[in-house]
């Protein structure tokens, strides 16, 4: 009976460490790691768009050369991990949200599912968003319905896309 106690115990003490969002990755065989699949690239979460492995050498284990792009920056960023090394994938959310007002700071006030507002996000100030956010401001002020979608890994979240309602 004490070795179940002290199983469920450490049991209870796993689920709490992850329920605190101790990590925001999950470890995975570097050779797990697909084109168009998620990877930490330099502690940076990235979304990888090229993948080429070198042959063992005379000196050790073959090497994974994986190109990705920050999911919240855009930046390309390159690293070469041993095949036989875990990576940290992480972990991506995809969220949609109501979108409410837009203040002229870019802050966004959006409704979740469960009715309560989330003010703390802003619209995409990259070059690649430029469009997008035009868009958005465009449709919202022709009284438009609109749900945001955004993404959040590693404590951070971006909008993404946009659609009008199905109303």
């Amino acid at each position: 009976k004490k070795g179940t106690q002290s199983a469920q115990m450490s049991d209870d003490e796993t689920f709490e460490t992850n329920e605190s969002g101790a990590s925001d990755t999950i470890p995975t065989p570097c050779s797990d790691v697909k084109k168009g699949g998620y990877c930490m690239l330099k502690g940076q979460p990235c979304k990888v768009v090229e993948l080429t492995t070198a042959k063992t050498g005379k000196h050790g284990a073959a090497k994974a050369s994986i190109t990705g792009v920050n999911i919240f920056t855009d930046k390309k960023v390159e690293e070469s991990i041993s095949t036989s090394h875990s990576v940290g994938v992480p972990i991506v959310v995809r969220t949609e949200y109501s979108l409410i007002d837009i203040a002229d700071d870019g802050f966004v006030t959006l409704m979740k599912e469960d009715g309560s507002t989330k003010e703390d996000l802003k619209l995409p100030t990259d070059e690649e968003s430029k469009e997008m956010v035009e868009k958005i401001k465009a449709d919202f002020a022709a009284g438009k319905d609109l749900i945001i979608g955004a993404i959040a890994a590693c404590g951070q979240e971006k909008i993404v896309a946009f659609r009008e309602t199905n109303n």
